[in-house]
């Protein structure tokens, strides 16, 4: 075991040989029309979409920089042009009940055309109208009108003046109204000196007729308000007549425009009679004589004809794709919006906005999940819609009962959308598990792929990809060696050999940067170097805190050997995330053990800076020393187990390799040499098992031994497993070249101790015995003799508390003789 070989420089980088691309440079290519590598998501996509069922929408998974948003956009606008344009919708106002206001369903562009409609025709009335009253038709029928009353007026008193002027009476006219009084003989007026010489019997006469006048007057006066209610019902005849012949042409144009549409005639005829019914407001701009005073259809007046277009369609060729960026409450359903006059709020169905729901009805809307999981009630209300098909406008304010004023309740419309989200896995997972409803809407979850196999054929359709998103964002062509980088670093991202990541956003940040360089070179190509010096640039960037580690380390202020063996102390390896810089740097790691009772102590967990992944570790390491070292006896152990000068929370399982061999190392008391770092998870049977950030972990201890002088005997000890993710930099691989670093794949923890001890690790003979000498021999000793030393005291303890019983017997039967 000793003498296992250091890992050969082909193993430690696979290079893309640019000569295999077949180009030049990707101004050769033509443009990538096909997603590479995300065959799951597209199937997925395409039955989402295919699907007309309710709750069949689509939820995107994967994470941020995949490209989701482009390729779902790209895939549905290709669906929607050969959907059909939907409908245009339209609200109108509800003359009987204007507080509910009514939707109007038209074809693509007719809504439009129904506005600017409606706008001619109250244009045309407010002359038509005016015009059919200055008629002179319509003014002799007035003036008959107003004759006939007249008339009708003045022949009843001119008969109550003959009746009464036949009995002596004379009708006098008075600014109080009327009066009668008798007459003399000369047919004067009689004076009531004069009618007081007159004889009783007379005067009672003449009373008597005066009463009965009277009565008659009284039935005339009573009879002119009808007269006059008559008068006015015929001149409003005659005003619904006269404004019948001006609108009923213009609206019956219009119902024939729109005869196909039963709801649109309903509106007319409701538009219609309500004209009829407030001719006099077309009327009004006579009175007017400044000519910029006149009315048209955009006065306040007439705004109930209005027609308020929620969603024009008419330009359209294709079903809606709609992104809600600022997916609010209002954003999604719509709002209705209010006007401040005289110190109120005020508002009518001209302000109804609509929401991306009704923009995209009919087609497509794409919401980005966080965004709506983070808007007050938007996730509630999406949810709502979807469940009830349909969109009903409702103010914040009135669902939670938090005013109560009067407001509009306008019809709801007819939802008919696939609704595309995108999100994170974690947080479908966790919708999926939390709310019921998620799993009744979102029954489609297209799971896009961060990585694809690096093969020659990807490659090729990688670099057509590079050269698509070039002339796209109109960078420099890239030479083919550029390429060739670009795929080498891709693989890299994704910390395996065999795979190269589709992270676009990462991709297409770099080919602007080494665009940029390029250009700062004054070169019309972007090579190899300008990718080189792009990458470098975006380590440089972000490395401070990187440097800062490893300049404590250079200095002494981390304690980390590069040189010499130390019992129970091996350097493990730990990786840090930050910004989008993942970086390694080795940290030293430390075990104790003594005489106990089975027990591994993980400091870590003990204060709470070590999680779940980390304990689990360390618990594994007690058991795989019991089940092969204390067998046939109890494991009569205390060991601890700490990650030095670490003051941060530490989590995983990778130290586990490292921490059982620094406790092999105490148990044997055999050094560890110092000049090697090691990484890893170890299971119950000691096999080694694959960790992430192989690459980073590396390159971590490497610096760290370049700085303190390569000699040849530094290196790094991984998972046999993970020898397919190197991807290590160039300067790692020239000194493994040069035989000034090393790097050893391990599959069992012997493996392991043998390099680290430079001592075999031993195996058990066919008697069950470990060769002497061994590692294994010395642990299994050590851990036989704290086996001992606890049964001793065992059986020292228990001698104690028989000498204690048999003593108290003693006493106690001294104490019954002297009772005795």
């Amino acid at each position: 075991m000793s003498e296992l070989k250091a890992l050969s420089v082909d193993l430690l980088y696979r290079p893309c040989d640019p000569a295999e691309l077949g180009f030049e440079t990707t101004a050769e290519l033509p443009d990538l029309r096909q997603i590479i590598g995300q065959a799951r998501a597209l199937d997925a996509l395409q039955f989402g979409v295919g699907i007309r069922r309710h709750g069949y929408n689509l939820f995107v998974l994967g994470p941020p920089g995949l490209g989701k948003h482009t390729v779902v956009a790209k895939y549905l606008e290709d669906k929607a042009a050969a959907g059909p344009v939907p409908f245009d919708w339209c609200y109108v106002n509800d003359f009987e009940t204007p507080n509910t206001p009514k939707v109007l369903e038209l074809p693509p562009g007719d809504g439009a055309r129904l506005r600017r409609d409606m706008e001619r025709l109250i244009d045309d009335l407010l002359s038509a109208i005016p015009a059919g009253f200055n008629t002179e038709e319509y003014q002799a029928r007035a003036k008959e009108i107003e004759k006939e009353f007249h008339e009708r007026q003045e022949q009843a008193f001119s008969n109550l003046q003959e009746n009464a002027q036949q009995e002596g009476i004379a009708l006098l006219r008075t600014p109080g109204g009327f009066a009668f009084a008798p007459k003399t003989a000369k047919d004067e007026v009689m004076s009531p000196e004069e009618f007081g010489k007159l004889s009783d019997d007379e005067q009672k006469r003449i009373e008597t007729l005066v009463s009965g006048l009277q009565e008659q007057l009284q039935r005339i006066l009573r009879l002119v308000p009808q007269w006059r209610k008559e008068t006015r019902d015929k001149f409003k005849q005659l005003n619904r007549e006269t404004t019948l012949l001006a609108v009923g042409h213009e609206i019956d144009d219009l119902r024939h425009s729109y005869a196909p549409l039963p709801d649109v005639q309903r509106y007319l005829d409701a538009v219609q009679q309500d004209i009829l019914d407030n001719a006099d407001d077309f009327r009004r701009q006579e009175e007017s004589e400044n000519p910029l005073a006149q009315a048209s259809a955009r006065d306040p007046t007439f705004r109930r004809y209005r027609v308020n277009v929620l969603v024009d369609q008419g330009g359209s060729e294709t079903a809606p794709v709609i992104y809600e960026d600022n997916p609010t409450y209002a954003n999604l359903i719509g709002r209705i919006e209010h006007l401040a006059q005289m110190g109120t709020l005020v508002t009518d169905f001209m302000l109804i906005k609509p929401g991306a729901l009704h923009r995209a009805n009919g087609g497509y809307l794409i919401l980005d999940a966080r965004k709506v999981l983070l808007q007050p009630f938007a996730w509630e209300a999406l949810k709502r819609a979807l469940f009830s098909r349909e969109i009903r406008i409702e103010s914040l304010g009135q669902m939670l009962s938090l005013i109560s004023t009067v407001s509009l309740e306008p019809d709801p419309i007819p939802l008919n959308v696939k609704v595309a989200l995108l999100g994170d896995r974690m947080l479908y997972y966790l919708l999926y598990e939390y709310d019921p409803e998620f799993g009744e809407l979102f029954k489609v979850a297209a799971d896009f792929e961060e990585r694809i196999e690096r093969s020659p054929d990807n490659s090729r359709l990688y670099a057509q990809m590079i050269g698509t998103v070039a002339r796209q964002e109109k960078l420099s062509p890239f030479s083919r060696e550029a390429v060739a980088r670009l795929i080498e670093h891709a693989a890299r991202q994704v910390g395996d050999a065999e795979r190269m990541s589709t992270h676009m956003s990462h991709l297409s940040d770099l080919l602007r940067e080494a665009d940029y360089w390029a250009g700062q070179a004054q070169e019309t190509v972007v090579g190899a170097a300008h990718v080189e010096h792009a990458i470098e640039q975006q380590v440089y960037r972000a490395s401070r805190i990187q440097e800062h580690i490893q300049e404590e380390i250079r200095r002494g202020t981390l304690l980390i050997d590069t040189s010499g063996a130390k019992p129970g102390q091996v350097n493990g390896l730990t990786i840090i995330e930050l910004g989008g810089l993942m970086f390694g740097h080795p940290a030293r790691i430390t075990a104790t053990a003594r005489l106990g009772e089975g027990e591994v102590v993980d400091i870590e967990r003990e204060v709470e800076l070590g999680g779940a992944i980390h304990s689990k570790g360390v618990l594994i390491l007690s058991n795989f020393l019991a089940a092969r070292y204390a067998l046939n006896r109890p494991l009569s152990l205390s060991a601890s187990l700490v990650f030095e000068q670490s003051y941060g929370y530490v989590e995983g399982d990778s130290a586990s390799v490292g921490e059982l061999c620094a406790l092999l190392s105490t148990l044997a008391q055999v050094p560890l040499g110092q000049s090697l770092a090691i990484t890893g998870s170890v299971n119950q049977l000691g096999e080694v098992q694959p960790i992430g950030g192989v690459n980073e972990k590396i390159e971590g201890f490497f610096d760290v031994c370049r700085a303190r002088g390569l000699d040849g005997q530094h290196g790094v000890i991984i998972p046999a497993a993970n020898v397919k993710h190197l991807m290590l930099r160039k300067d790692v691989v020239d000194a493994v070249a040069h035989g000034k670093f090393n790097i050893y794949a391990v599959e069992r923890v012997d493996e392991a101790i043998a390099l680290l001890t430079g001592m075999p690790a031993g195996e058990r003979d066919a008697e069950g015995n470990f060769p002497e000498g061994s590692i294994n021999q010395k642990v299994e000793a050590r851990l036989m003799e704290f086996s001992e030393l606890r049964h001793e005291y065992a059986e020292a303890g228990k001698s104690k508390v028989e000498v204690k019983i048999d003593t108290d017997k003693s006493a106690s039967n001294e104490g019954e003789g002297d009772t005795e």
